[in-house]
């Protein structure tokens, strides 16, 4: 047989998630100059990018730019895809290994890690997952309700990039709003919101906090709300600034100096008030007689050298309650099984060393089988922390590829796989199909004034494109 890697026998690669490690992905192994490999990316949704379509916020879509890049990747000739095809629905592992000498699952982290706390599951306690899919017109999340005119007073539990969007887009002005590819029914629940306090919440200080500087300082310049920080839990305490001083960390620093300037800032008549909250932690959400939250009980914490380095949270003994009737948890999103593939529960991720899939009682790697992104490390970075995430595996996988370890399909050319996922899905997405979609988006928005008019529904998708 000619070798593998060549025109003739050109390598073959399923990639499962088309967020931007897949991409990230493809385009390494597509530019590989000593081997010919062609790369089949599925989704199970019709349309490609991820969290970059359901997950960045509307009001940043220079953050969106970079799927001008994966478009390049797409048009590469040895690179297709299968959108709406859902492994472990419509095709299983052991349907892509007679198809594929390799297989790539690049599927995020989907859901998030609760708090343990009790109350967490009365009515009013959400999750910014949900939140942030709903805006973004996820049609996962198209029919979840979100009444955000019942509500004055919302705490969000988390001081990371996720929750400062989702505290954003609770005080945008509907002028901002209106610029944006935010969901219809999203901007309908927005213009009727009553809210007017949003606290965000973090379990340790302003030193440790996640958010980048870029989101933080966006927060003083809302249009439609003051942003406050409690002067007493800006002040640095001894160990913050002992490591501050440490590590001489420039936007680190930058990043205190911002958080501690909105504690001098004037109070205005803005409509509403975002306030930034540091070392309190919920311990208990506090319902009333119709099992509706009616407060949060907060303790005091204090930091602590823990023993393996950086600095710790701890509870004191002093408590507050604050009086909010809507919460959202936005402490880290987690990933959530593939069918047949093995998973770390504790960690939350595929079961893998470097990239390579590993057996969960063996520890030894799974041949034909990878992962990358966060469900190969966990949920961290932004989306550019992916890149050398995915060459790392795809470095692992032409490194197998060289030593002959590789799976052995029984069918791999183009015209077979093809075949097969129109018998097992007809109604499945070509990258034509996707880019006929976006056009009709781009152009409906820009008729409106906006970056896109986004299709929230699969349905109204496979009918935009005659697949219904």
């Amino acid at each position: 047989m000619t070798q593998l890697g060549t025109k003739e026998n050109p390598l073959r690669v399923a990639i499962i998630g088309a967020g931007p490690t897949g991409f990230y992905a493809a385009d390494f192994l597509l530019k590989h100059k000593n081997y010919v490999i062609q790369v089949d990316m599925y989704d199970r949704l019709p349309t490609p990018f991820g969290l970059v379509r359901g997950g960045v916020a509307p009001d940043h879509q220079k953050i969106k730019t970079v799927t001008k890049a994966f478009d390049k990747t797409a048009k590469h000739p040895n690179f297709r895809f299968f959108g709406y095809v859902e492994l472990g629905k419509d095709v299983v592992v052991a349907d892509l290994r007679q198809h594929y000498h390799q297989i790539l699952y690049t599927v995020g982290a989907s859901t998030d890690r609760k708090l343990g706390i009790p109350g967490e599951d009365l009515i009013g306690s959400r999750t910014a997952t949900e939140f942030v899919a709903w805006y973004n017109g996820h049609p996962d999340y198209r029919d979840y309700e979100f009444n955000l005119d019942s509500h004055e007073n919302v705490a969000i539990v988390g001081v990371g990039n996720v929750a400062v969007d989702v505290a954003r887009i609770l005080c945008r002005t509907q002028g901002e709003l209106n610029e944006t590819d935010i969901a219809d029914h999203a901007q309908a629940a927005l213009a009727r919101s009553s809210i007017k306090n949003i606290y965000m919440l973090g379990r340790r200080g302003p030193a440790q906090a996640a958010f980048t500087n870029t989101e933080v300082r966006e927060l003083g310049e809302l249009l439609g709300a003051d942003t406050v920080v409690l002067a007493d839990e800006a002040k640095l305490d001894p160990l913050s600034q002992q490591e501050l001083t440490v590590s001489n960390d420039r936007l680190l620093n930058q990043k205190v100096e911002i958080i501690q300037e909105f504690t001098h800032k004037p109070r205005t008549d803005k409509p509403r008030t975002l306030t930034l909250r540091f070392l309190v932690s919920p311990v208990e959400l506090i319902g009333d007689e119709n099992g509706h939250i009616k407060a949060m009980r907060l303790v005091k914490n204090e930091l602590y050298q823990a023993e393996r380095g950086g600095l710790g949270a701890r509870a004191t003994d002093q408590f507050e309650e604050l009086p909010v009737t809507l919460a959202f948890r936005s402490v880290g999103y987690q990933g959530v099984p593939l069918a047949d593939v093995p998973f770390d529960a504790k960690r939350g991720v595929i079961a893998n060393q470097g990239g390579r899939v590993i057996d969960l009682e063996s520890k030894q790697p799974i041949l034909g089988e990878y992962t990358a992104g966060w469900i190969k490390r966990g949920a961290n970075g932004i989306i550019g922390t992916n890149k050398p995430d995915a060459v790392e595996t795809a470095n692992a996988m032409l490194a197998d590829m060289a030593e002959g370890k590789v799976l052995n399909p029984t069918a791999p050319t183009a015209a077979a796989i093809t075949a097969f996922i129109a018998a097992r899905q007809p109604c499945y997405f070509t990258y034509d199909d996707w880019s006929t979609l976006d056009k009709l988006e781009v152009s409906k928005g820009e008729a409106e004034g906006r970056p896109r008019y986004k299709f929230t529904q699969i349905a109204d998708m496979l009918a935009a494109v005659g697949k219904l």
